[in-house]
């Protein structure tokens, strides 16, 4: 079972969520894999800006079965379903932001954030968009993991936003900085001038993607 140490650092990282605003009232969950088969997630209904040690879940990655009691928010199928498609992803954060969720509910989205370096570093150069789906539905969890398995963000269409991390910290700020890429395209009106495809290559050879 996941230790104390460790559930207390997952609430704490949700409270940072919280704080940022990435998080409105039970808008967001969180996930955190502890072991090869062991799952933190936030409680169905649980604000992560209060997170507290009742409200989480551990739950077994193999069957789903929750451990402790606690009922796992219900997007869990999509948390569980990536983090068995892609041994490498350590934490899950679905997030629903002011200017990328703005973004997600927008009829004409902007072709590209890549406003500043950040975001193709971070956030990915491309970003998907998984269609409006019934939030909790085994339709999301689907397209989700599918988004996902060679993403580490996507958008959900009036819905809100994904990312995939190799930690906690990596999560959060990959969130900040996929709401802050939102947030110039928004405040400029969708007329940002993005990255040139020659910027585009020195960040994959500045990040041995290329």
């Amino acid at each position: 079972m996941a230790t104390n140490e460790q559930i207390q650092e997952f609430i704490n990282w949700a409270h940072r969520v919280g704080a940022e605003q990435l998080s409105l009232c039970s808008s967001g969950n969180i996930s955190w894999r502890v072991s090869d088969d062991e799952v933190l997630v936030s409680a169905t209904g649980s604000w992560l800006s209060d997170l507290r040690k009742e409200d989480v879940s551990v739950c077994r990655l193999s069957d789903e079965a929750v451990l402790n009691g606690v009922k796992p928010s219900r997007e869990a199928h999509f948390h569980l379903g990536i983090f068995r498609k892609r041994p490498e992803v350590k934490v899950v954060l679905h997030f629903q932001s002011t200017y990328a969720t703005t973004i997600a509910c927008m009829k004409n989205r902007p072709e590209s954030i890549n406003v500043t370096a950040e975001i193709p570093i971070y956030v990915g150069e491309d970003v998907p968009v998984v269609p409006y789906l019934m939030p909790g539905s085994k339709e999301l969890a689907a397209a989700v993991i599918e988004a996902m398995t060679d993403h580490d963000s996507c958008f959900l269409a009036n819905h809100g936003e994904v990312v995939a991390g190799t930690s906690l910290a990596d999560a959060f700020q990959k969130a900040v900085f996929f709401e802050m890429g939102c947030r110039f395209a928004v405040l400029a009106q969708n007329n940002c001038q993005v990255l040139s495809p020659e910027a585009l290559d020195a960040i994959r050879v500045f990040t041995g993607k290329h």
